[in-house]
Protein backbone atom coordinates (compact mmCIF):
# COMPACT_ATOMS: atom_id res chain seq x y z
CA UNK A 1 0.00 0.00 0.00
CA UNK A 2 1.51 3.44 -1.30
CA UNK A 3 2.61 5.49 1.53
CA UNK A 4 1.09 9.12 1.11
CA UNK A 5 2.38 10.95 4.67
CA UNK A 6 6.24 10.39 4.36
CA UNK A 7 7.81 10.85 7.54
CA UNK A 8 4.83 11.68 9.98
CA UNK A 9 4.87 9.12 12.57
CA UNK A 10 1.36 8.48 14.71
CA UNK A 11 1.18 11.24 16.61
CA UNK A 12 1.35 10.77 20.37
CA UNK A 13 0.31 12.45 23.49
CA UNK A 14 3.16 13.76 25.00
CA UNK A 15 1.96 16.71 27.64
CA UNK A 16 1.67 19.90 27.75
CA UNK A 17 5.31 20.65 27.85
CA UNK A 18 5.99 18.98 24.55
CA UNK A 19 7.27 21.36 22.03
CA UNK A 20 6.70 18.76 19.70
CA UNK A 21 3.74 19.90 16.92
CA UNK A 22 3.51 16.57 15.72
CA UNK A 23 2.15 15.39 19.67
CA UNK A 24 -1.04 16.16 21.74
CA UNK A 25 -0.44 18.47 24.71
CA UNK A 26 -4.10 17.70 25.99
CA UNK A 27 -5.84 15.20 24.06
CA UNK A 28 -4.85 11.84 25.84
CA UNK A 29 -7.31 9.23 24.54
CA UNK A 30 -7.19 6.99 27.50
CA UNK A 31 -7.16 9.62 29.95
CA UNK A 32 -10.44 9.86 31.78
CA UNK A 33 -12.71 12.37 32.38
CA UNK A 34 -15.49 11.74 34.89
CA UNK A 35 -16.99 8.11 34.01
CA UNK A 36 -15.66 7.90 30.47
CA UNK A 37 -12.55 8.52 28.86
CA UNK A 38 -11.41 11.04 26.26
CA UNK A 39 -12.10 9.10 23.37
CA UNK A 40 -15.55 8.33 24.78
CA UNK A 41 -16.23 12.00 25.10
CA UNK A 42 -14.78 13.38 22.05
CA UNK A 43 -15.86 11.03 19.28
CA UNK A 44 -13.06 12.57 16.85
CA UNK A 45 -14.29 12.59 12.60
CA UNK A 46 -12.00 13.65 10.22
CA UNK A 47 -14.27 15.64 7.62
CA UNK A 48 -13.01 13.73 3.79
CA UNK A 49 -13.92 16.90 1.76
CA UNK A 50 -11.52 19.11 3.14
CA UNK A 51 -8.85 17.03 4.22
CA UNK A 52 -8.70 14.52 0.77
CA UNK A 53 -10.38 16.59 -1.88
CA UNK A 54 -9.68 19.83 -0.80
CA UNK A 55 -7.07 21.86 -3.45
CA UNK A 56 -6.91 25.43 -1.74
CA UNK A 57 -8.74 27.32 -4.61
CA UNK A 58 -10.52 30.45 -4.18
CA UNK A 59 -12.62 32.95 -6.14
CA UNK A 60 -9.25 35.06 -6.69
CA UNK A 61 -6.86 32.19 -7.02
CA UNK A 62 -5.95 28.54 -8.23
CA UNK A 63 -5.20 25.68 -6.36
CA UNK A 64 -2.30 24.96 -4.06
CA UNK A 65 -2.18 22.45 -1.90
CA UNK A 66 0.68 19.48 -2.51
CA UNK A 67 -1.27 16.48 -2.31
CA UNK A 68 0.57 12.52 -3.38
CA UNK A 69 -2.25 11.22 -4.41
CA UNK A 70 -3.33 13.98 -7.14
CA UNK A 71 -0.45 12.65 -9.37
CA UNK A 72 -3.84 10.15 -10.21
CA UNK A 73 -7.31 10.56 -11.93
CA UNK A 74 -10.81 9.02 -12.27
CA UNK A 75 -11.42 6.15 -9.93
CA UNK A 76 -7.68 5.42 -9.22
CA UNK A 77 -7.86 9.16 -7.69
CA UNK A 78 -10.85 7.70 -5.69
CA UNK A 79 -9.36 4.85 -4.37
CA UNK A 80 -6.16 6.60 -3.83
CA UNK A 81 -7.74 9.34 -1.63
CA UNK A 82 -9.39 6.49 0.35
CA UNK A 83 -5.78 4.54 1.22
CA UNK A 84 -4.76 8.18 2.02
CA UNK A 85 -7.38 8.79 4.32
CA UNK A 86 -7.19 5.78 5.98
CA UNK A 87 -3.56 6.09 6.76
CA UNK A 88 -4.22 9.55 7.91
CA UNK A 89 -6.93 8.77 10.62
CA UNK A 90 -4.22 5.48 11.85
CA UNK A 91 -1.53 8.10 12.31
CA UNK A 92 -3.73 10.80 13.85
CA UNK A 93 -5.76 8.30 16.03
CA UNK A 94 -9.32 9.14 15.03
CA UNK A 95 -11.49 7.15 15.10
CA UNK A 96 -14.42 8.43 12.65
CA UNK A 97 -14.80 9.89 9.20
CA UNK A 98 -17.52 11.64 7.23
CA UNK A 99 -18.75 11.97 3.66
CA UNK A 100 -20.73 13.35 0.90
CA UNK A 101 -21.10 10.87 -1.41
CA UNK A 102 -19.78 12.72 -4.22
CA UNK A 103 -16.77 13.29 -1.94
CA UNK A 104 -15.80 9.72 -2.57
CA UNK A 105 -16.86 8.76 -5.87
CA UNK A 106 -16.58 10.92 -9.25
CA UNK A 107 -20.27 11.38 -10.90
CA UNK A 108 -20.98 9.49 -14.20
CA UNK A 109 -22.32 10.53 -17.32
CA UNK A 110 -25.32 9.59 -15.75
CA UNK A 111 -27.06 8.49 -12.66
CA UNK A 112 -26.54 4.68 -13.46
CA UNK A 113 -22.99 5.11 -14.05
CA UNK A 114 -22.68 7.27 -10.87
CA UNK A 115 -24.00 5.28 -8.82
CA UNK A 116 -22.10 2.58 -10.06
CA UNK A 117 -18.59 4.41 -9.47
CA UNK A 118 -19.64 4.49 -5.83
CA UNK A 119 -20.75 1.05 -5.66
CA UNK A 120 -17.10 0.19 -6.14
CA UNK A 121 -15.69 2.93 -3.55
CA UNK A 122 -18.15 1.60 -0.88
CA UNK A 123 -17.09 -1.69 -1.37
CA UNK A 124 -13.61 -0.90 -1.59
CA UNK A 125 -13.94 1.53 1.89
CA UNK A 126 -15.14 -1.91 3.23
CA UNK A 127 -12.47 -3.79 2.12
CA UNK A 128 -10.19 -1.42 4.31
CA UNK A 129 -12.55 -0.94 7.29
CA UNK A 130 -12.15 -4.60 7.76
CA UNK A 131 -8.37 -4.10 9.13
CA UNK A 132 -8.90 -0.76 10.75
CA UNK A 133 -10.43 0.98 13.71
CA UNK A 134 -11.88 3.43 11.12
CA UNK A 135 -15.77 4.15 11.12
CA UNK A 136 -18.57 5.99 9.85
CA UNK A 137 -19.34 9.15 11.94
CA UNK A 138 -22.43 9.71 9.04
CA UNK A 139 -23.02 9.88 5.04
CA UNK A 140 -24.85 12.70 3.09
CA UNK A 141 -25.33 13.70 -0.53
CA UNK A 142 -24.24 16.58 -2.03
CA UNK A 143 -27.08 18.25 -3.47
CA UNK A 144 -25.20 21.65 -4.27
CA UNK A 145 -22.67 21.03 -6.17
CA UNK A 146 -23.72 20.27 -9.66
CA UNK A 147 -25.30 23.31 -11.73
CA UNK A 148 -28.64 20.96 -11.86
CA UNK A 149 -29.05 21.86 -8.30
CA UNK A 150 -29.08 25.60 -9.11
CA UNK A 151 -31.79 26.54 -7.87
CA UNK A 152 -31.92 23.84 -4.88
CA UNK A 153 -32.91 20.24 -4.43
CA UNK A 154 -35.71 19.61 -2.40
CA UNK A 155 -36.85 23.38 -2.30
CA UNK A 156 -36.09 23.59 -6.68
CA UNK A 157 -38.69 24.92 -8.65
CA UNK A 158 -38.30 21.89 -11.14
CA UNK A 159 -39.83 18.66 -10.28
CA UNK A 160 -37.19 16.69 -11.96
CA UNK A 161 -34.70 18.05 -9.82
CA UNK A 162 -36.57 17.07 -6.86
CA UNK A 163 -36.76 13.53 -8.36
CA UNK A 164 -33.01 13.36 -9.08
CA UNK A 165 -32.20 14.61 -5.46
CA UNK A 166 -34.57 11.47 -4.00
CA UNK A 167 -33.08 9.35 -5.94
CA UNK A 168 -29.50 10.50 -4.53
CA UNK A 169 -30.44 10.75 -1.07
CA UNK A 170 -31.80 6.73 -1.40
CA UNK A 171 -29.03 5.62 -2.71
CA UNK A 172 -26.80 8.05 0.02
CA UNK A 173 -28.97 6.32 2.72
CA UNK A 174 -28.13 2.83 1.39
CA UNK A 175 -24.22 3.37 1.32
CA UNK A 176 -24.24 5.04 4.67
CA UNK A 177 -25.91 2.19 5.91
CA UNK A 178 -23.87 -0.93 4.15
CA UNK A 179 -20.88 0.86 5.63
CA UNK A 180 -22.12 1.40 9.13
CA UNK A 181 -22.83 4.72 9.04
CA UNK A 182 -24.25 6.25 12.78
CA UNK A 183 -25.78 9.08 11.51
CA UNK A 184 -27.36 10.67 8.25
CA UNK A 185 -26.84 14.38 7.54
CA UNK A 186 -28.91 16.79 5.72
CA UNK A 187 -27.21 19.95 4.66
CA UNK A 188 -29.40 22.60 2.97
CA UNK A 189 -26.77 24.59 1.20
CA UNK A 190 -29.02 25.53 -1.80
CA UNK A 191 -32.21 24.98 0.05
CA UNK A 192 -33.22 29.06 0.60
CA UNK A 193 -33.75 31.47 -2.09
CA UNK A 194 -32.33 34.77 -3.41
CA UNK A 195 -35.21 36.64 -4.03
CA UNK A 196 -38.96 36.08 -2.97
CA UNK A 197 -40.04 38.22 -6.35
CA UNK A 198 -39.49 34.74 -8.02
CA UNK A 199 -40.28 32.02 -4.79
CA UNK A 200 -42.63 30.28 -3.52
CA UNK A 201 -42.14 29.68 -0.04
CA UNK A 202 -44.76 27.99 1.22
CA UNK A 203 -44.38 25.11 -1.71
CA UNK A 204 -40.64 25.09 -1.74
CA UNK A 205 -40.48 24.27 2.59
CA UNK A 206 -43.56 21.86 2.03
CA UNK A 207 -41.20 20.14 -0.73
CA UNK A 208 -38.22 19.87 1.96
CA UNK A 209 -40.78 18.18 4.47
CA UNK A 210 -41.31 15.98 1.98
CA UNK A 211 -38.15 14.54 1.00
CA UNK A 212 -37.36 14.57 4.78
CA UNK A 213 -40.37 12.19 5.16
CA UNK A 214 -39.47 9.98 2.22
CA UNK A 215 -36.32 9.79 4.07
CA UNK A 216 -37.50 8.69 7.35
CA UNK A 217 -39.62 6.67 5.40
CA UNK A 218 -36.77 4.72 3.34
CA UNK A 219 -34.74 4.61 6.87
CA UNK A 220 -37.47 2.43 8.01
CA UNK A 221 -37.98 0.04 5.27
CA UNK A 222 -33.73 -1.06 4.54
CA UNK A 223 -33.54 -0.88 8.17
CA UNK A 224 -30.92 2.04 8.54
CA UNK A 225 -31.54 2.74 12.25
CA UNK A 226 -28.98 5.68 12.52
CA UNK A 227 -29.91 9.12 13.35
CA UNK A 228 -31.06 11.79 11.11
CA UNK A 229 -30.06 14.75 11.63
CA UNK A 230 -30.26 18.43 10.29
CA UNK A 231 -27.08 20.81 9.61
CA UNK A 232 -28.36 24.51 10.05
CA UNK A 233 -26.46 27.38 8.59
CA UNK A 234 -28.36 30.85 8.02
CA UNK A 235 -26.70 31.88 4.26
CA UNK A 236 -24.43 31.19 2.27
CA UNK A 237 -24.28 29.76 -0.59
CA UNK A 238 -27.95 30.92 -0.83
CA UNK A 239 -28.80 34.41 0.93
CA UNK A 240 -31.62 33.11 3.40
CA UNK A 241 -31.97 28.95 3.81
CA UNK A 242 -34.26 27.19 5.72
CA UNK A 243 -32.60 25.82 8.07
CA UNK A 244 -31.58 29.11 9.38
CA UNK A 245 -30.22 28.04 13.02
CA UNK A 246 -31.10 25.35 15.59
CA UNK A 247 -35.06 27.16 16.70
CA UNK A 248 -35.60 27.69 13.12
CA UNK A 249 -35.10 23.91 12.37
CA UNK A 250 -36.70 23.10 15.81
CA UNK A 251 -39.60 25.34 14.80
CA UNK A 252 -40.04 23.33 11.08
CA UNK A 253 -39.99 20.33 12.37
CA UNK A 254 -42.64 20.69 14.62
CA UNK A 255 -44.54 22.24 11.85
CA UNK A 256 -44.77 18.86 9.77
CA UNK A 257 -44.40 16.38 12.96
CA UNK A 258 -40.54 15.49 12.27
CA UNK A 259 -39.21 16.45 15.71
CA UNK A 260 -39.25 13.29 16.80
CA UNK A 261 -37.06 11.32 13.52
CA UNK A 262 -34.32 14.40 13.50
CA UNK A 263 -31.80 16.30 15.40
CA UNK A 264 -28.90 18.81 14.77
CA UNK A 265 -25.34 18.56 13.49
CA UNK A 266 -24.11 21.70 14.89
CA UNK A 267 -21.19 23.68 13.42
CA UNK A 268 -19.48 26.65 15.22
CA UNK A 269 -19.04 28.89 12.09
CA UNK A 270 -22.88 28.40 10.97
CA UNK A 271 -23.71 29.62 14.27
CA UNK A 272 -22.04 32.94 14.38
CA UNK A 273 -23.24 33.54 10.61
CA UNK A 274 -26.33 33.35 12.08
CA UNK A 275 -25.72 35.85 14.54
CA UNK A 276 -25.31 33.30 17.67
CA UNK A 277 -22.49 32.10 19.69
CA UNK A 278 -21.42 28.44 19.30
CA UNK A 279 -22.96 27.67 23.00
CA UNK A 280 -26.42 29.89 21.99
CA UNK A 281 -26.67 27.10 19.44
CA UNK A 282 -25.91 24.29 21.52
CA UNK A 283 -27.89 24.88 24.61
CA UNK A 284 -30.81 25.77 22.43
CA UNK A 285 -30.59 22.62 20.92
CA UNK A 286 -29.97 20.84 24.05
CA UNK A 287 -33.15 22.38 26.12
CA UNK A 288 -35.31 21.04 23.32
CA UNK A 289 -33.63 17.46 22.59
CA UNK A 290 -31.69 18.41 19.23
CA UNK A 291 -28.13 18.08 20.22
CA UNK A 292 -27.09 15.53 17.83
CA UNK A 293 -23.48 16.03 16.35
CA UNK A 294 -21.13 18.90 16.05
CA UNK A 295 -18.90 19.99 13.08
CA UNK A 296 -15.86 21.37 14.57
CA UNK A 297 -14.61 24.71 13.29
CA UNK A 298 -14.57 28.17 13.93
CA UNK A 299 -15.13 31.31 11.64
CA UNK A 300 -13.05 34.73 11.75
CA UNK A 301 -15.38 37.55 13.05
CA UNK A 302 -14.30 39.82 10.62
CA UNK A 303 -15.33 37.68 7.55
CA UNK A 304 -19.04 37.67 6.92
CA UNK A 305 -18.51 34.05 5.23
CA UNK A 306 -18.09 30.30 6.27
CA UNK A 307 -14.34 30.54 6.51
CA UNK A 308 -14.31 27.11 8.26
CA UNK A 309 -10.84 27.26 10.38
CA UNK A 310 -9.51 24.86 12.36
CA UNK A 311 -10.78 25.39 15.94
CA UNK A 312 -8.00 26.48 18.51
CA UNK A 313 -10.13 29.08 20.95
CA UNK A 314 -9.96 27.48 24.36
CA UNK A 315 -12.93 29.75 25.34
CA UNK A 316 -15.19 28.73 22.52
CA UNK A 317 -14.13 24.91 23.03
CA UNK A 318 -15.21 24.89 26.74
CA UNK A 319 -18.57 26.25 26.65
CA UNK A 320 -19.33 23.91 23.56
CA UNK A 321 -18.29 21.05 25.79
CA UNK A 322 -20.17 22.62 29.08
CA UNK A 323 -23.55 21.95 26.80
CA UNK A 324 -22.18 19.28 25.37
CA UNK A 325 -21.77 17.41 29.11
CA UNK A 326 -24.95 19.10 30.27
CA UNK A 327 -26.54 16.87 27.07
CA UNK A 328 -24.99 14.08 28.79
CA UNK A 329 -22.64 13.65 26.24
CA UNK A 330 -22.60 13.45 22.32
CA UNK A 331 -24.47 10.33 21.95
CA UNK A 332 -24.33 8.77 18.57
CA UNK A 333 -22.78 11.95 17.44
CA UNK A 334 -19.53 13.28 17.42
CA UNK A 335 -16.80 16.20 16.85
CA UNK A 336 -16.29 15.98 13.05
CA UNK A 337 -13.53 18.67 11.63
CA UNK A 338 -15.51 20.36 9.30
CA UNK A 339 -12.14 22.79 8.67
CA UNK A 340 -9.52 23.40 6.25
CA UNK A 341 -6.59 24.51 6.43
CA UNK A 342 -5.41 27.89 5.22
CA UNK A 343 -4.35 28.30 1.47
CA UNK A 344 -1.00 28.65 2.25
CA UNK A 345 -0.59 25.96 4.71
CA UNK A 346 -0.48 23.65 1.82
CA UNK A 347 1.91 21.31 2.41
CA UNK A 348 0.91 18.11 3.34
CA UNK A 349 2.08 17.90 6.78
CA UNK A 350 -0.45 21.07 7.85
CA UNK A 351 -3.14 18.96 7.53
CA UNK A 352 -1.58 17.15 10.74
CA UNK A 353 -0.42 19.91 12.80
CA UNK A 354 -3.83 21.45 12.02
CA UNK A 355 -5.87 18.03 13.30
CA UNK A 356 -3.41 18.00 16.52
CA UNK A 357 -4.88 21.75 17.42
CA UNK A 358 -8.34 21.36 17.39
CA UNK A 359 -7.98 18.18 19.12
CA UNK A 360 -5.80 19.40 21.62
CA UNK A 361 -8.15 22.53 22.27
CA UNK A 362 -11.85 20.21 22.68
CA UNK A 363 -9.56 17.98 24.93
CA UNK A 364 -8.31 21.26 26.86
CA UNK A 365 -12.31 22.23 26.82
CA UNK A 366 -13.20 19.15 27.72
CA UNK A 367 -11.53 19.29 31.03
CA UNK A 368 -12.16 22.84 31.99
CA UNK A 369 -15.90 22.48 31.29
CA UNK A 370 -15.63 19.14 33.36
CA UNK A 371 -14.19 20.91 36.07
CA UNK A 372 -17.00 23.95 36.25
CA UNK A 373 -19.56 21.34 35.96
CA UNK A 374 -17.90 19.33 39.04
CA UNK A 375 -17.52 22.30 41.24
CA UNK A 376 -20.97 23.78 39.95
CA UNK A 377 -19.75 27.47 39.31
CA UNK A 378 -21.99 28.28 37.34
CA UNK A 379 -24.95 26.06 38.45
CA UNK A 380 -25.12 27.58 41.57
CA UNK A 381 -25.02 31.08 40.78
CA UNK A 382 -27.57 30.03 38.26
CA UNK A 383 -29.84 28.47 40.81
CA UNK A 384 -29.06 31.58 43.36
CA UNK A 385 -30.31 34.29 40.52
CA UNK A 386 -33.89 32.51 39.94
CA UNK A 387 -34.58 31.02 43.16
CA UNK A 388 -37.68 33.53 43.39
CA UNK A 389 -39.44 30.76 41.32
CA UNK A 390 -38.89 28.10 43.60
CA UNK A 391 -40.99 29.80 46.36
CA UNK A 392 -44.20 31.99 46.76
CA UNK A 393 -45.44 33.85 43.45
CA UNK A 394 -42.51 32.70 41.89
CA UNK A 395 -43.50 28.97 42.17
CA UNK A 396 -47.44 29.54 41.59
CA UNK A 397 -45.85 30.90 38.52
CA UNK A 398 -43.84 28.01 37.13
CA UNK A 399 -46.93 26.14 38.78
CA UNK A 400 -49.05 27.52 37.23
CA UNK A 401 -51.34 28.29 39.64
CA UNK A 402 -51.85 32.42 39.12
CA UNK A 403 -53.35 34.28 36.09
CA UNK A 404 -53.47 37.36 35.52
CA UNK A 405 -56.32 38.87 38.22
CA UNK A 406 -54.04 36.95 40.49
CA UNK A 407 -50.60 38.73 39.00
CA UNK A 408 -52.32 42.10 39.62
CA UNK A 409 -53.63 41.52 43.14
CA UNK A 410 -50.00 40.47 44.62
CA UNK A 411 -48.35 43.32 42.61
CA UNK A 412 -50.64 46.42 44.44
CA UNK A 413 -49.94 45.02 47.55
CA UNK A 414 -45.85 44.18 47.14
CA UNK A 415 -43.21 46.08 48.50
CA UNK A 416 -40.82 48.40 46.15
CA UNK A 417 -38.86 45.86 43.66
CA UNK A 418 -34.93 44.82 44.65
CA UNK A 419 -32.72 43.51 42.23
CA UNK A 420 -29.33 41.49 42.39
CA UNK A 421 -26.37 42.35 40.10
CA UNK A 422 -26.24 39.55 37.50
CA UNK A 423 -22.45 39.41 38.34
CA UNK A 424 -21.48 39.22 34.35
CA UNK A 425 -17.62 40.41 34.49
CA UNK A 426 -17.27 38.30 37.97
CA UNK A 427 -18.26 35.18 36.46
CA UNK A 428 -16.20 35.77 32.98
CA UNK A 429 -12.87 36.40 35.54
CA UNK A 430 -13.88 33.32 37.02
CA UNK A 431 -14.23 31.23 33.88
CA UNK A 432 -10.81 32.42 32.78
CA UNK A 433 -9.19 31.27 35.95
CA UNK A 434 -10.85 27.89 35.40
CA UNK A 435 -9.12 28.31 31.75
CA UNK A 436 -5.67 29.04 32.78
CA UNK A 437 -5.37 27.06 35.62
CA UNK A 438 -7.81 23.57 35.03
Amino acid sequence: MEEFFKGIPKIKYEGKDSKNPLAFKYYNPDEKVGNKTMKEHLRFSIAFWHTFTGTGIDPFGMATMEREWNKYSGMDLAKARIDAAFEFADKLGAEYFCFHDRDIAPEGDNLKETNKNLDVIVSYIKERMKDSNLKLLWGTANLFSNPRFVHGAATSCNAEVFAYAGAQVKKALEVTKELGGENYVFWGGREGYETLLNTNMELELDNLARLLSMAVDYAKEIGFDGQFLIEPKPKEPTKHQYDFDVATVYGFLKKYGLEKYFKCNIEANHATLAGHSFQHELYTARINDMLGSVDANQGDLFLGWDTDQFPTDIYVTTLSMYEILKNGGLHRGGLNFDSKVRRGSFEPSDLFYSHVAGMDAFARGLKVAHKLLEDKVLENVIEERYKSFNEGIGKMIVEGKVGLKELEDYALNMKPIKNVSGRQEMLESILNQYIIEA
